[in-house]
């Protein structure tokens, strides 16, 4: 089994189960922008997720392969300083979410790279 399967399947979960968290058991504790926070790292790390398996299933190697451990590393780093702020930790952090975007960006370019290749 690809490890990169797994480890989509993980973000996916973990999507899920914070979603379901950040809608029930936050619910009253966050602020507005804590509880945006939450909604956008949550929707990023399914969406990632997803994109990750679907790069995994396809059995591609080089750069597809590459882009989509970049979309889901980038997703996970997005996401979790996301949460993290959400729940109070330094803003700071702040500084660190657009290096996970950035790590979706290059995933993104690299899958269409390869396709490009392919066509």
């Amino acid at each position: 089994m690809s490890v990169l399967v797994l480890f989509a399947a993980v973000l996916g979960f973990l999507a899920v189960a914070l979603g379901a968290f950040g809608a029930h058991g936050l619910e009253g504790r966050l602020d507005a922008q804590g509880l945006g926070w939450w909604q956008t790292a949550t929707t990023y790390l399914m969406v990632h997720a997803v994109a990750a398996l679907a790069v995994a299933l396809s059995g591609r190697p080089g750069f597809f392969l590459w882009g989509g451990w970049s979309v889901a590393l980038g997703a996970l780093v997005f996401a979790g300083t996301l949460y993290a702020m959400a729940l109070g930790a330094p803003r700071w952090l702040g500084a660190v979410t657009p290096l996970g975007g950035l790590g979706m960006l290059i995933g993104w370019a690299m899958i269409g790279w390869a396709a490009l290749r392919l066509s």
